[in-house]
């Protein structure tokens, strides 16, 4: 879905608006970015950072991307998307105005068996991914870490892993994200946001609930607002 950008101000100001080149958000990866169904507003954070809904978030009045210019969303983010899907989601992708691509991807890679991990998938993994985001049109990349539903606490493990090589491997997870974050563009760390957050952030234990989007959407609003500056 395409959110058409916002005008606003006298005619002076419109006018000037309307020359400026559309800013377009690009999401790929998973639910951390698709998350919609889980909420129902049937919003995502990409859709935030575009434009805000004030009603749900007033104190977000005025710090979208249409506020202060056009702005634009191409949303290819899916539930339930692991490293092997980026390919398919960035599929005849071509963008010919300045853009910036939102990245979240590496939890549900876990869920499905790297939470297990001894070495070989997480490799695998970091050598994909990183072919991936050399191959991707779009500059900047803004990568985003894998968060902890269970804000540090063993007692809340969901999984059948045991926890400790769990833990290991969600660190060793966002160790190479970060690595590969530098590498193509910037790390937003959405783990280190949502140890801040609580229980209130999620929905059924792991997908982000309504507030978890908005929260989404502040841990990403940084980085894009810098980016559209840098324009």
């Amino acid at each position: 879905m395409e959110v058409p950008a916002r005008h606003t101000g006298d005619a002076s100001m419109s006018s000037r608006v309307l020359h400026e080149p559309v800013l377009t958000i690009v999401t790929l990866g998973d639910s951390i970015l698709d998350c919609a169904r889980y909420n129902d507003y049937g919003v995502h954070p990409g859709q935030l950072i575009v434009r805000n809904d004030d009603r749900l978030f007033p104190a977000f009045a005025g710090r979208d991307l249409s506020s202060n210019g056009p702005a634009a969303l191409m949303h290819r983010a899916m539930d339930g998307g692991r490293v092997d899907d980026l390919s398919q989601q960035a599929r005849g992708l071509r963008i010919a105005v300045p853009a910036v691509a939102l990245i979240t991807v590496g939890g549900n890679d876990l869920l499905a068996g790297l939470a297990a991990d001894r070495g070989a998938g997480l490799a695998r993994f970091e050598r994909t991914l990183d072919t991936f985001l050399r191959r991707l049109p779009v500059r900047p990349v803004l990568l985003g870490n894998v968060y902890d539903p269970t804000f540090g606490d063993d007692s809340r493990n969901f999984l059948a892993t045991d926890v400790r090589l769990a833990r290991t491997n969600l660190c060793r997870m966002n160790a190479l994200l970060a690595d590969l974050a530098g590498a193509h563009g910037e790390l937003v760390d959405v783990h280190g946001h949502f140890l801040r957050g609580d229980p209130s952030w999620f929905t059924q234990t792991i997908e982000p609930s309504l507030r978890g989007a908005s929260e989404v959407r502040a841990a990403f609003l940084r980085a894009v607002l810098k980016a559209r500056a840098s324009r």
